[in-house]
């Protein structure tokens, strides 16, 4: 009698710590952890770590927030991934796509960053829990490439300024673009110096480790010190560049000399664990509360958890592609949800996946996703400690980190590719692309409704094939949907029923998966428009499924076959004996 009741208890259990696995995936690889992983995923954090502080001061520029609120945003993401991610390779933390959504939501307001973080995580945790990671695929490819693209423009060009340390420069696009150049004439020669140089820098150790490559890159670490040298100078390229102009600067700030523009005071100290704010106060003094903040965030509300998401993962699912395992898109929803409402308790504005960074975990080696814990300690670590040094690091310097990771973003050869593959796809990204320099959540919007416009002008105007063997044969090429029914109905009189004398039609169905209400109506009419005339609709290759509905719908006059070849007898042998 205790045996069965052991094994049920056994049953029980075994069910709910795979359910706990299943919203916990750190127990999943915890229990095998090895010696060795952690060594690499110490190495992996470490790496990351150095890329992530200078990035994340630089992103904070872009998002128009002071330079530590990069680096608040950019520890939690490592604490919360390493519990709930399902990919060994992705880093969360501020990008240059969200540090630009933010800046054209929120106008540079920390305050208003914060919540909208809180706001965000939330939308991206419903989303998970209810299963609606769906909703994603209806963004095309073509609007994610026209969106990434523009924003690399915006983004990199809007770093101009501080390479020439000019001052005064709107934020709108196209108004930064003309005082951009009309006030060229002002530029600081010290900026343009460093930005052109650390530029140059930068660029030229892109090149050295490309031209290493990743397998020969791998393959050195064993047998050549020296390439193994070049290969970390340039995985860490941004740290010696930031950490050496900072040099420069202090250097020359030392002597009395103010040449180049700083970043300036910074706060101090680790941001305080507390719930983010549900109101704004403004330069006068006026509160504005939640509502009004709310509605002054607009459409993005809805677009940035949703790029949020998407860019993470796309990033999971390329990593996950290339080293052989699989991702759980709704926990990675999940993941990024949770780290952005935790990660507004500690001011950080919204985050999401990094392409550049996740690529440098995956070729130091990391094992698992414990070497974000190592990443989020660096950043602990300079915030505690390193942040008055941080007073020294010139602006120009970080747009050039700036324009040096957004550059890759122009992906110019995604164009010829849509021309040769289908030129209307162009449509979607044109609109995307250039609606983004007005609005970047216009952009989106504008591009979404596009691809929606024509994925629903294929669903009205499907591919009719028609052939006439005697009798007409009509072979759809998709489901019938409410949409498709005026166009089919056209389709018939025009070439059945309207002609003399008229001709008998078979449609071949085989194609078709789905049928609903508004089409068994119309075809109930068009029974009737054939018994009329005296000719005949036969059905062909109809689904279980769809066969099932016709016959519940009692159609009267209703035929089908297996086959075409088969209603094209039945419909020769009825009009012989006619």
């Amino acid at each position: 009698m205790d045996q069965p009741l052991l094994r049920g208890e056994s049953a029980r259990g075994c069910c709910s710590y795979s359910t706990l696995k299943a919203w916990l995936p750190i127990l999943s690889w915890l229990p095998k952890y090895k010696l060795k992983w952690l060594q690499m995923d110490v190495l992996a954090g470490l790496t990351v770590g150095l890329t992530a502080v200078p990035q994340a001061l630089a992103y904070a520029e872009v998002a128009g927030l002071p330079v530590q609120y990069g680096l608040y945003s950019a520890f939690m993401g490592g604490f919360i991934y390493t519990l709930l991610g399902t990919s060994k390779d992705v880093t969360l933390g501020p990008t240059a796509i969200m540090s630009l959504l933010c800046s054209s939501v929120v106008g540079g307001h920390p305050q208003r960053a914060v919540l909208l973080t809180l706001l965000c995580g939330l939308i991206q945790a419903v989303m998970a829990l209810l299963r609606l990671g769906f909703l994603l695929d209806f963004i095309s490819y073509p609007v994610i490439k026209g969106f990434t693209c523009a924003a690399a423009v915006t983004i990199g060009f809007g770093q101009v300024k501080n390479i020439l340390g000019l001052h005064g420069i709107p934020q709108e696009f196209f108004l930064e673009v003309y005082y951009t150049f009309y006030k060229i004439p002002e530029a600081r020669v010290g900026d343009v110096v460093l930005g052109l140089l650390c530029l140059f820098l930068l660029i030229m150790l892109v090149f050295m480790k490309a031209s290493l490559g990743s397998d020969d890159a791998d393959a050195s670490i064993s047998s050549s010190v020296a390439r193994k040298l070049v290969w970390t100078v340039a995985t860490m390229r941004n740290a010696l560049v930031v950490v050496a102009a900072s040099l420069i600067a202090f250097s020359w700030d030392a002597y009395g000399h103010h040449v180049f523009t700083i970043t300036g005071q910074t706060t101090k100290g680790l941001p305080p664990f507390r719930p983010p704010p549900t109101s704004d106060t403004t330069a006068n003094g006026t509160v504005v509360p939640f509502r009004e903040i709310v509605e002054d965030f607009g459409g993005g509300l809805a677009v940035i958890p949703f790029m949020g998401v998407l860019e993470s993962i796309a990033i999971a699912k390329a990593f996950a592609s290339q080293n052989d395992y699989r991702i759980d898109a709704n926990q990675e929803l999940l993941a990024i949800g949770v780290t952005n409402i935790m990660g507004s308790f500690v001011s950080a504005y919204p985050v999401t996946g990094s392409f550049g960074r996740t690529a440098v975990n995956s070729q130091t080696g990391v094992c698992t996703p414990a070497g974000g814990i190592v990443t989020s300690v660096i950043v602990l670590l300079s915030l505690a400690f390193l942040m008055p040094a941080f007073y020294y690091i010139p602006k120009a310097c970080l747009a050039a980190v700036i324009i040096c990771a957004v550059a890759p973003m122009v992906d110019y050869r995604v164009v010829a590719k849509m021309w040769r593959i289908r030129k209307l796809d162009l449509l979607p990204f044109v609109v995307t692309f250039l609606m983004s320099f007005w609005q970047v959540q216009y952009g989106i919007v504008g591009g979404v409704a596009v691809s929606g416009a024509l994925l629903l002008y294929n669903t009205a105007r499907p591919q009719i094939k028609v052939s006439d063997h005697n009798v007409l044969v009509m072979e759809l090429s998709s489901g019938l949907s409410f949409p498709v029914t005026e166009y089919l109905s056209h389709i018939i009189h025009t070439q059945a029923l309207q002609v003399s004398p008229p001709r008998s039609v078979v449609l071949d169905c085989h194609h078709v998966s789905t049928i609903d209400y508004t089409v068994i109506n119309e075809l109930s009419d068009l029974l009737r428009q054939f018994k009329l005339r005296q000719v005949q609709l036969v059905f062909s290759g109809l689904q279980p499924s769809v066969l099932k509905v016709l016959l519940a719908a009692d159609l009267q006059g209703f035929r089908c076959t297996d086959n075409v070849e088969e209603a094209m007898q039945m419909v020769l042998r009825n009009l012989m004996d006619e």
